[in-house]
C-alpha cells in the first residue's frame, strides 16, 4: 500500500494495485451505482483486488471508477481492528433489488459471516445509490441511510475521480 495521505490521527488514504481506477466500456449499461466496500478480517486489499476481478467478470456489471482506500476506525462496536473501505461506481441492468441480492450473494462468496451488528468482517458491501432512486422497504432504503454521516463513505467518494 502506498500512503497518499495522512488526513488525521485515525485516517489514512493509500493507492493499491486497482485503486483508484478508471475503466472503459464500449457498451454503457442502463443504471449508475454507488457500492461501499469495507473490510476489516483478514487481507482485505488484496480481497478488494479479487472483487475487482469479480465485478469485472460479472454479468449485467460493469467497473467503472474505483476510488483509493481509506483506512480508519470502527463504528458501532469499537473492539476490533480498523476498517479498510472504498467505494466503486459501477453500470448495470440490474433492479435495485436483483442488485442488493447479487451483492448479499458476492459477500457470502468472499466468506462474509453475520455475527452481530458491526461486528468485523471479510467483506462488506452497501448500496450507497441507484441512479436517482429514492426508496424504502424492509431490506433495501436508497439512498443509503447514513451514508452522508460516514467518513468511510464521504472520503473516497471525494477521491472516485468521476469526470
Amino acid at each position: 500500500m502506498l500512503l497518499v495521505r495522512k488526513l488525521s490521527a485515525d485516517l489514512s488514504l493509500y493507492r493499491v494495485s486497482g485503486f483508484p481506477a478508471s475503466y472503459r466500456h464500449a457498451k454503457i449499461l442502463r443504471h449508475r451505482a454507488l457500492i461501499g466496500l469495507g473490510g476489516n478480517v483478514g487481507d482485505v486489499i488484496r480481497r478488494f483486488q479479487h472483487l475487482q476481478h469479480y465485478l469485472k467478470n460479472a454479468v449485467d456489471i460493469q467497473l467503472l471508477h474505483t476510488s483509493p482506500v481509506l483506512k480508519n476506525p470502527p463504528f458501532g462496536y469499537h473492539e476490533q481492528e480498523d476498517f479498510l473501505n472504498a467505494v466503486v461506481e459501477v453500470a448495470t441492468n440490474k433492479s435495485p433489488k436483483k442488485l442488493l441480492k447479487f451483492l448479499l450473494h458476492t459477500e457470502k462468496h468472499f466468506g462474509r459471516r453475520r455475527s452481530f451488528a458491526n461486528a468485523p468482517r471479510t467483506l462488506d458491501l452497501d448500496l450507497i445509490f441507484f441512479d436517482k432512486v429514492k426508496m424504502q422497504t424492509p431490506f433495501l432504503t436508497l439512498p443509503h441511510p447514513h451514508w452522508s454521516e460516514r467518513e468511510s463513505v464521504i472520503i473516497p467518494l471525494q477521491h472516485l475521480g468521476l469526470k
